[in-house]
């Protein structure tokens, strides 16, 4: 049986601005900062995860139509470090010159972003794992970047579920004993303190600060 241990995270997040959005690196803003990047299809909640973590409702944008950001979000945080929202992919609506677009695109800044330090991969725990989820595994795989992956919308299982689910998951994606799990729910804020715990880890590392 899963417990859900409270944890405080002591992250206080005092600022958070969107910089800018851009489809290519000549757009990018200077690489100086350390980067959080979340990625995930289309309707997974992405939006309403960063807007938790930061504690601001509308600093990304959410929509009830799945596919529209098509390009790579840019925020800063607390000026320290920047979250990235890389555009949703999955959505069979999007035209198709935009669904080929997709992978350039995020592959383009994962392989050459050196700012990059984490990739949050954010899944519905109510879904199996799409070939693009599988896709963006074996990318991060590849260019050897950390990741973690965060089951969203927790709070619409219940929890035999949501322990069935997270078993179900584990097998199909088949991530490494190091790869963490967070489960999540924007609603509830379960999973909030230990996603903020690995981004932390993530950041000092890079600046050798104590956030």
């Amino acid at each position: 049986m899963i417990r859900f241990i409270p944890e405080e995270s002591h992250m206080k997040v005092l600022s958070a601005e969107f910089v800018l959005s851009a489809k290519a690196p000549a757009h990018y803003p200077p690489a100086v900062l350390p980067e959080i990047a979340f990625a995930g299809r289309s309707n997974v909640g992405k939006s309403s995860l960063i807007n938790t973590l930061v504690k601001r409702k509308g600093l990304a944008r959410t929509s009830n139509t799945p596919g529209r950001t098509q390009e790579i979000n840019f925020f800063t945080v607390n000026n320290r470090f920047a979250f990235i929202d890389l555009p949703g992919y999955g959505y069979a609506k999007v035209p198709e010159t935009i669904r080929r677009n997709w992978g350039p695109m995020v592959e383009t800044y994962l392989r050459d972003r050196q700012t990059l330090r984490l990739v949050v991969l954010i899944l519905d725990i109510r879904r199996d794992p799409s070939d693009e989820d599988h896709q963006l595994i074996e990318w991060l795989q590849h260019y050897r970047l950390p990741f973690l992956i965060a089951l969203t919308k927790t709070d619409k299982v219940s929890r035999n579920q949501l322990v069935q689910r997270q078993r179900r998951i584990g097998e199909d994606l088949g991530p490494s004993p190091t790869t963490p799990v967070v489960s999540f729910s924007a609603k509830t804020g379960v999973g909030k303190d230990r996603l903020w715990r690995e981004i932390k880890k993530a950041v000092v590392l890079d600046t050798g600060d104590n956030l």
